[in-house]
């Protein structure tokens, strides 16, 4: 007789757990992670500095982030009461979801999107609908057009993780507009720092004046915070109350509190982590474009990654075990159908010097 066991839901059982970029190789010999996006400048010394001077671990963490959330809504003109903060922007994600749709609901997003998307899809029972892409880029007009009387959410990210690309402001404006009423539109932000204040795509407006949108952040990327999980989201009254509701207690540190008031007080480091990105980006990007005759391509990108793809007698894979031997860790995607795509994370100037040199040597070497 079989022995009777818990059974998981379905919509459980079909998620694949998120894999998180490498840190070594396969040997077990730790590598430069240029595989998770995380800022090469490091912390903010006054972010550093304010862990150590945060609450006692054995006390509880406010539970609302109040003196954050009041510290947010001053840097980015928000009231704070429609502002909402969790440990990273993806548990923001997942609540986004889970408030909005189950069983029966659709929630789209884009071929090439943030694989979390999908886990927030299916973890409240929900249908994850891919829209087709343009060109490894969000396509608005394929998007709207699986909209239906089930569709419950929308997830974008802009700039978009892996592929980097970005919608303008005119795009997410036209995205939203023609979106019901009743549909959830999240907007993720997580790299929006990293673009110039000129190209803000005019999310956090749509927030402040539509009941349907949320935006989300982090201070895990250009804030140098990933190690302390803390995201926040924005949007109407009745939205941030939603996820207020459902989020877990005591979900941001002492500590993550702390460093996180400081780091926004510290505006300069993100200035100088956006000017090294912006430079940085540019001289990789021009000198893999160089290596097009090898078949290597990079995508247009606006965060702190390029994700080049290998459409010559050297492959995505193969690069990537090149670079492990070399020192460092890069993000190959076979998993979200990009095995032909390799992502590498912005370094330090040397860090990417190394990088060229080594593509440019296999890429050679393939033929």
């Amino acid at each position: 007789m079989t022995e009777k066991r818990p059974i998981a839901k379905p919509w459980i059982a079909a998620i694949h757990a998120y894999v998180p970029g490498k840190s070594k190789s396969a040997d077990g010999r730790p590598l430069i992670k240029l595989s998770a996006n995380e800022n090469p400048l490091g912390t903010a010394p006054a972010a550093l500095a304010a862990m150590a001077d945060s609450k006692p671990t054995f006390l509880y963490p406010d539970p609302d982030s109040i003196a954050l959330r009041e510290k947010i809504g001053a840097v980015h003109g928000i009231d704070p009461a429609r502002i909402v903060c969790g440990a990273g922007s993806d548990e923001l994600l997942n609540l986004a979801a889970q408030a909005y749709a189950g069983p029966g609901d659709e929630v789209i997003y884009v071929r090439y999107g943030f694989s979390v998307y999908d886990i927030a899809a299916r973890r409240c029972g929900a249908t994850p609908v891919i829209a087709p892409d343009a060109d490894y880029g969000t396509d608005v007009d394929a998007l709207l057009a699986l909209v239906n009387e089930n569709t419950r959410a929308v997830f974008i990210a802009n700039p978009n993780n892996p592929t980097g690309s970005f919608l303008p402001r005119g795009e997410i404006a036209r995205l939203h507009a023609a979106l019901p009423a009743d549909v959830l539109f999240v907007l993720d932000q997580a790299y929006a720092e990293y673009l110039r204040p000129e190209d803000d795509d005019g999310g956090m407006e749509l927030a402040a004046a539509h009941e349907n949108v949320l935006v989300t952040r982090t201070f895990s990327k250009i804030y140098g915070l990933a190690g302390q999980r803390i995201g926040w989201a924005t949007g109407a009254p009745e939205l941030v109350a939603m996820l207020n509701r459902i989020r877990l207690p005591f979900n941001v540190s002492n500590s993550g509190q702390a460093m996180a008031i400081a780091a926004l007080d510290n505006q300069d480091f993100v200035v100088a982590s956006r000017d090294h990105n912006l430079a940085e980006r540019a001289r990789f990007v021009d000198a893999i474009a160089a290596m097009s005759n090898h078949g290597l391509r990079p995508l247009p990108s606006e965060a702190n990654f390029v994700l080049i793809l290998f459409e010559g007698a050297l492959t995505a894979e193969a690069a990537q075990e090149g670079l492990a031997g070399r020192g460092y860790a890069t993000r190959w995607l076979p998993g979200q159908d990009l095995a032909q795509g390799l992502r590498i994370t912005i370094g330090t100037s040397a860090q990417m010097d190394d990088i060229i040199a080594g593509l440019r040597e296999m890429a050679g070497a393939a033929g």
